[in-house]
């Protein structure tokens, strides 16, 4: 399965909606990838792929700092699951994958 490709991520916190998107690329048979949101990008760490379930660790200091971790199960092009930070409830997460934009030659 193929994960790799630009996402657009909405997670539902306690203090609310947050937008983010995360890319992810597959260099060398790793998978890598960086998130973007509240103004700050953040390097995805110990991303693995397991069948459909998709897990990373990220840490963010906007709105404040924490340390998420994601667990998610891909289904094509859309994703579901949560985000867990300390002793904060868990976070709702959503996703869709950005269509790929078609290569043109000059």
């Amino acid at each position: 399965m193929s994960v790799e490709g630009t996402w657009d991520l909405s997670i539902s916190t306690p203090i609310g909606t947050i937008e983010a998107v995360v890319e992810l690329r597959r260099q060398h048979s790793v998978l890598t990838g960086v998130a973007h949101g509240a103004g700050e990008e953040v390097p995805l760490v110990d991303v693995a792929l397991d069948g459909h379930r998709l897990t990373w660790r990220q840490t963010v200091t906007q709105p404040v700092r924490l340390n998420p971790v994601l667990a998610v199960v891909v289904d094509g092009d859309t994703l579901i699951g949560t985000s867990e930070a300390g002793c904060l409830p868990a976070s709702k997460v959503t996703g869709r994958r950005r269509a790929a934009r078609p290569i043109t030659e000059h």
